[in-house]
């Protein structure tokens, strides 16, 4: 187990791109072969917005990083969160880490970019997208992904988990996003056993429905536990999921002007 930790602490930056760029691949390929809904698209023209808004996400998790290795640091020295006043084995301590990583980091934060107006107008830009297909995952104006990168701050304070701990969540976190935003058939039988546990493609397809209350459910990233606890879980059958914002243009979905101004446009209703 320590030289697994190991692995992912001393992980390089090149690894970690590879990883994303394997992850998006596969389910890349998944969603030509077997999609869940034939798009009449141009899907390399529909990736060019996803894909730079990639970039920005990129060089927010360098300028984060700087802040997070200080963080670590800190916690180590000081025995500060919770994981410091247990004992239990490693890798149940990596569990609960990833646990509350995944509460705090994506579904509490997530929720609240629902629901509080200035944030949510951030969000829109990850909903507006009328083809939701892998490359979705990666759609997330800068402000959107700032508010993000701060609740995980929050969760590594309160957790006082090592760097290890939180590489690995980062690796299963892209993971996870890719796998369910991709277009691709899982068999009904396979999709409703995993999500007992986890949030599959089929679950996460109701909340990019273009309108309430399917876009204000199905929250989580890895387990659909929270959702289940908090009532905000549905499941139906993913193909009546209409893409995109009722409140938004859908002809300017891949605009990239545009979906940078969305959050500053005082003409666009927010339903708040």
């Amino acid at each position: 187990m320590d030289s697994f930790l190991t692995f992912f602490e001393h992980m390089p930056n090149g690894q970690k791109l590879a990883w994303i760029i394997i992850c998006m691949a596969i389910f890349w390929i998944l969603e030509g072969i077997y999609p869940l809904v034939r798009f009449s698209y141009k899907k390399w023209r529909h990736a060019r917005l996803n894909l730079l808004l990639l970039s920005s996400t990129v060089l927010i998790n360098v300028l984060f990083g700087l802040a997070t290795a200080k963080i670590f640091i800190w916690s180590a020295k000081a025995e500060f969160g919770l994981l410091h006043l247990l004992n239990f084995p490693i890798w149940i301590e990596l569990v609960l880490a990833i646990m509350l990583l995944d509460f705090i980091a994506q579904y509490v934060v997530h929720v609240l970019l629902h629901k509080i107006s200035f944030m949510w107008r951030f969000h829109m830009v990850h909903h507006s997208d009328t083809h939701v297909d892998v490359t979705t995952g990666t759609r997330h104006h800068p402000g959107d992904y700032i508010f993000r990168e701060l609740f995980a701050l929050i969760a590594i304070v309160v957790s006082g988990m090592p760097l290890a701990f939180y590489i690995f969540y980062r690796i299963l976190t892209i993971l996870f996003t890719y796998m369910s935003h991709a277009n691709f058939v899982l068999p009904f039988w396979l999709d409703r056993v995993l999500s007992s546990i986890f949030i599959t493609p089929n679950i996460h397809k109701f909340h990019h429905h273009y309108a309430r209350p399917w876009t204000d459910t199905n929250y989580g990233n890895i387990f659909s536990l929270w959702d289940r606890l908090f009532g905000t879980f549905v499941y139906d059958d993913p193909k009546k999921v209409t893409y995109g914002l009722d409140v938004l243009d859908d002809g300017r979905s891949n605009e990239i002007p545009y979906q940078l101004k969305v959050p500053f446009d005082r003409t666009i209703k927010t339903d708040y």
